[in-house]
């Protein structure tokens, strides 16, 4: 088995890939609360849909599943390569069990959240969503450091 070096690179084709997913993610789903609880459906004053939420929530989602396909691409090289190198495993699990938990809520609101729970639970999607999103920065911010 080779030596772990200090460094785990990552092809800059997957990080502008990952970074412009993310991008896109972020934007969507901040102006989709925006419209949604300043314009639309979450006053209840207004109670219809603002024009622009179906179209927030199909970008929204696109980018989600790009973000998924990417972050695919860094599980059979990066992670476990940054796993053996124990660096920062609590920010490690942290990140992937904030997309786990961003991925579920995201299933669970599309499928299955009777409109009761709704709020609550996309408001907790927006909090896991951007708290990995948070473990992401962190953890490039860590490499920009110790590079």
């Amino acid at each position: 088995m080779a030596a772990i070096g200090d460094s785990n690179p990552v092809p800059r084709w997957q990080r502008a890939g990952l970074d412009s997913a993310l991008i896109v993610l972020t934007v969507s789903g901040l102006l989709w609360l925006v419209a949604h609880y300043a314009f639309g459906a979450g006053r209840e004053d207004i109670g219809l849909p603002h024009w622009s939420e179906s179209w927030l929530m199909r970008a929204h989602g696109l980018a989600g599943f790009v973000v998924l396909v990417a972050v695919g691409a860094f599980l059979p090289l990066h992670v476990p390569r940054g796993w053996r190198m124990r660096r920062e495993r609590g920010l490690e699990i942290t990140m992937l069990v904030c997309l786990g938990l961003a991925v579920l809520t995201a299933y669970c609101l599309y499928y299955f959240a009777p409109d009761p729970v709704r709020p609550s639970l996309g408001w907790l999607h927006a909090a896991v969503g951007s708290a990995w999103g948070a473990t992401v920065a962190w953890h490039r911010r860590n490499r920009r450091v110790t590079s």
